[in-house]
């Protein structure tokens, strides 16, 4: 054991258990009091952060204290993520390293140890929830670790995410000795094919000899044409030998594509086979699912559920489509690749083009967007359904898009890709109906982003339905070829904090499942790939020639209009200093308020530079979404309770990526910086576009960002549970930008830097075509082993998921006819007095009336006309609940009061019929505009 001078670590061979008794020896006294106070008070749940106060307060002395926190002990609690406390229990689930997990129990009585497993620690975790759970022998367990019994693992939490560089070493070893072991490249070579064509070679090289001598005769013909020879010129000569196009567009890249592949047969390693893979032609049509929100070219992002995922895909595209392009023609092949982005058909579209069906790329050839619509045994759904209620529609929905793609392709797609929990749950179920290789990118997984969403699930199931998520998750993870994560720390995450797949490694849901193995990050199909940003969109403010300079005028009206309106509130009166500037959806996890409230807290900084934020709406009435209320709500407390005016900007959300880029760049000019401040972020693609752009940035440590920001060199890292050092870190920057000129270069810089070399999307799309093939080729290898795990997953969709997203409410869609007949009902009727009465009525009223008949005609004719207008404001009233925006209510009200005054000062019948009428025309055009007008995506 090291001395107590330095932190003591564990060697690998050494276990918590094994440690725990030596641990709770170097103080016995102090560790008695500890685990006491742990299990004062009965069951509950701790973190790392409550052991940490306990111990503070258990061992007074501050010496003993850190005598004790550098030893053993100390070590073990470090490394502990949670604690469950069953008195006389406490059990810790301790994570020495990413990806590895150990349980001990500890009796608080008589300080025992044991070791017990992940199902263990798991029932002591459900007695805190749900007892009753915890003792249920029947209770339903998921292991899919049980199933997964031939696929290899990966050893070291070092090696997490390099999944494909692992199969491609595996495979390559697998492949070397007697011929028998090549068979399986051969017959993946002989399934090569596209719209049933023949590719690299045909059924007359049916064995791995023939094969070999092939290729030795093929390379000397080929060898005797200049290297630049059209691949036409020959082929006549290579299809006689058995070999199809494919190989190459010219008489050199054929050779050496031949030659690869002659040395793949002959002594298999791992660079020949990536090599080898990079050129066979595997990949030409393509299918992405992106499900919820509203998908779109413009006028989309900032609408609910719609964000960053849908830039990411639009740039995955059109590198993706780049690539195949070059891919094709160097392999000498006429084909056009084709890309479908899949995602829901919304008839309800607020102006965007959601509504239609398909949809070209802009910036691509042969790239579009499919609208599938979700429909039910009421018909299709016609308004946007959140994220967290989509599961009732997926498997239908995945049943039509499949026969659209069918269609369009005229035959199966090479790849399927799918993006978050849905897009990921629809990739495989049509992935295993068509037997095509599949990939999947979370963007989020849910589970992470609230503190014991698993165990606390019956809580948070009405709004969010976790159980559905979590499930589909589960399944998507297991179902799939590979994973694409952006950062490392998504996998993994970090010494101190689990990743977002880790987390998905041993869970619970108390009365639904017990989950001791969910998923092992140490599985070879995870992968890092991470994406870039559109470098023709996104450049430095420092080529003044590309600026795009038309947009200055109203950037400058964006950022210093004092006026407040649809798009902007709040001013900056000193507009010479620097702003800190951010950009995100406005909720919770995106922290925007964290940020303003860190701003208003600090004089310092106030004092330094401006505060600007792009995010959400400024009325809560024009949300859909439950926590973009809450947080709009948030922001305009926080900028009355710090007094803000004059320091703070806040604009709408933005959906001109353009003009965004452009914005960035403004920004840079005032020498300010970026801020993203997310409590956590999976990778953080406005970080990206900041440093495209030479914003020097300060990104949250939680998540991708502390992966793409090289702290103090290419930007800086800040800590979201600590605005007061966050907030530090910033004014500190700008004091030293004050005393030194070339600082703020030197960061903005370093930053342009760092993206070049890792975050570009050229690079993503090289590796996910590789991802592509290499995994064909794995899927065919390891087909046994997939049949049985299916059969495991397909048990959990019907038996478990299926019966779950019944219980989710699926809204009343009514026709836009019938929502005008049902609005015409809050419309004021006619008075009796005005006409309204029956056929016998209006005769008797022309009969002649004498003079005092006439006059008290006339006073119940005022009557009536007082008593429509009354009925025309109680019908504005009762609009407040169909019209959306505030504006359109304020403007009622004033209306509704201007006719009460008229009213009181015992005005003229024909005044009130006045006001009567305007008010009512005014209820026409609302209902006018909003079902038959144009509105903009931020009036809606």
């Amino acid at each position: 054991m090291a001395s107590s001078s330095s932190p003591t670590t564990l060697q690998r061979s050494d276990s918590i258990a094994d440690k725990m008794p030596d641990a709770l020896k170097q103080s016995r006294y102090h560790m008695k009091r500890c685990f006491a106070s742990f299990v004062k008070g009965g069951k509950k749940l701790m973190k790392r952060e409550n052991l940490m106060n306990e111990i503070e307060k258990c061992i007074e002395d501050s010496n003993d204290r850190k005598k004790i926190m550098e030893g053993l002990f100390g070590y073990i609690l470090t490394c502990t993520q949670e604690v469950a406390v069953v008195p006389p229990f406490v059990a810790l689930a301790a994570r020495p390293d990413p990806g590895f997990w150990e349980y001990v129990k500890v009796n608080a009585g008589d300080l025992s140890v044991d070791e017990i497993t992940a199902t263990d620690y798991l029932k002591l975790k459900e007695s805190v929830f749900d007892e009753s759970w915890a003792k249920d022998e029947h209770a339903l367990e998921l292991d899919f670790g049980a199933i997964d019994f031939t696929t290899p693992r990966l050893n070291l939490s070092s090696s997490i995410g390099n999944g494909a560089d692992y199969i491609s070493k595996f495979i390559s070893s697998k492949l070397g000795g007697k011929s028998d072991k090549l068979e399986p490249l051969l017959n993946y070579l002989l399934r090569l094919n596209h719209h049933g064509e023949n590719l690299m070679i045909n059924e007359g090289i049916n064995t791995v000899a023939k094969l070999k001598k092939s290729l030795m005769l093929a390379v000397n013909v080929v060898s005797t044409y200049p290297k630049h020879t059209p691949y036409e010129t020959f082929s006549p000569r290579l299809k006689e030998m058995g070999f199809e196009k494919g190989w190459g567009n010219t008489s050199e890249r054929v050779k050496e594509t031949m030659v690869m592949l002659s040395e793949v047969l002959e002594a298999p390693d791992s660079v020949k086979l990536d090599l080898l893979f990079s050129r066979l032609p595997t990949v030409f049509n393509v299918v992405i699912f992106s499900v919820h929100g509203y998908f779109g070219q413009q006028d989309v992002l900032g609408l609910p559920d719609t964000g960053g995922q849908v830039v990411y895909i639009l740039d995955q595209v059109r590198a993706l489509e780049e690539e195949l392009l070059i891919r094709i023609n160097q392999q000498g092949l006429g084909f056009k690749p084709q890309i479908l982005v899949v995602t829901r058909l919304i008839p309800e579209a607020r102006g965007t083009k959601c509504d239609q069906e398909l949809e070209a790329i802009e910036g691509t050839k042969h790239s579009h967007i499919l609208r599938v619509p979700f429909v039910t045994d009421k018909g299709t759904l016609r308004q946007w359904v959140s994220r967290f209620d989509v599961y009732p529609y997926l498997e239908r929905f995945t049943q039509d898009a499949t026969s659209k793609i069918l269609q369009r392709f005229e035959c199966k797609p090479d790849l399927i890709v799918g993006n978050y929990t849905d897009g990921n749950l629809v990739a495989s179920l049509m992935a295993t109906k068509l037997g095509v290789t599949q990939g999947t990118i979370a963007h989020a997984l849910e589970k992470t982003k609230y503190e014991d969403s698993d165990a606390k699930w019956k809580e948070l199931d009405p709004k969010y339905h976790f159980s559905c998520q979590f499930t589909a998750d589960l399944i998507a993870m297991n179902v799939t070829d590979f994973i694409i994560t952006s950062t490392y720390q998504e996998i993994a995450g970090s010494k101190e904090r689990p990743g977002q797949y880790e987390s998905h490694t041993a869970f619970t849901m108390p009365g639904l499942c017990r989950v001791v193995s969910g998923i092992d990050v140490f599985d070879p199909k995870f992968n890092i790939a991470a994406p870039g940003a559109d470098q023709s969109v996104y450049f430095p403010y420092t080529e003044t020639p590309k600026r795009l300079t038309k947009f200055h005028p109203s950037i400058q009206e964006l950022l210093y209009n004092e006026k407040d309106n649809n798009e902007h509130m709040g001013y900056l009166a000193e507009r010479e200093k620097p702003i800190i500037f951010s950009m995100a959806r406005l909720d919770t996890v995106k922290n925007i308020t964290g940020l303003v409230e860190w701003y208003g807290k600090d004089k310092r900084l106030r004092e330094m530079a401006n505060l600007v934020v792009v995010a959400g709406f400024f009325d809560m009435s024009k949300s859909n979404d439950r926590e973009e209320k809450a947080e709009i709500k948030k922001m305009h407390d926080l900028i009355e309770k710090y007094n803000l005016k004059g320091k703070f900007r806040w604009i709408a959300a933005q959906t001109d990526r353009y003009r965004n880029s452009e914005l960035y760049r403004c920004i840079a000019d005032t020498k300010g910086v970026f801020v993203q401040p997310a409590l956590y972020e999976a990778f953080g693609l406005t970080v990206i576009e900041a440093m495209n752009c030479g914003l020097p940035t300060f990104a949250t440590n939680q998540g991708g960002p502390a992966e793409i920001i090289v702290d103090g060199v290419s930007g800086f890292h800040i800590d979201p549970n600590n605005g007061d050092e966050s907030v530090a870190r910033i004014g500190d920057f700008f004091s030293k930008c004050s005393t030194d000129g070339l600082y703020w270069d030197s960061i903005s810089n370093a930053g342009l830097k760092r993206i070049y070399e890792c975050y570009t999307w050229k690079i993503y799309a090289e590796k996910l075509l590789k991802m592509g093939s290499i995994y064909g080729f794995w899927r065919q290898v390891n087909e046994d082993q997939k049949k049985a795990k299916q059969r495991y997953i397909d048990m959990l969709y019907n038996l478990q998921f299926k019966p779950l997203t019944k219980k989710v409410t699926i809204p009343e869609d009514k026709s836009l006819p019938m929502r005008l007949a049902s609005l015409r009902n809050l419309l004021p009727k006619k008075p009796a007095s005005l006409g309204g009465g029956s056929k016998q009525k209006e005769v008797t009223e022309t009969k002649p009336k004498s003079k005092d008949g006439q006059k008290r005609n006339d006073v119940k004719a005022g009557e009536g006309e007082v008593k429509e207008g009354l009925l025309a404001a109680e019908a504005s009233e009762r609009m407040k609940k169909v019209l959306e925006t505030s504006e359109e209510t304020q403007r009622l009200e004033k209306m509704k009061i201007a006719y009460g005054q008229q009213r009181n000062q015992g005005g003229s019948s024909v005044r009130n019929l006045f006001w009567s009428v305007v008010v009512c025309l005014y209820i026409c055009y609302i209902l006018k505009q909003r079902f038959f007008g144009t509105y903009s995506v931020q009036e809606d």
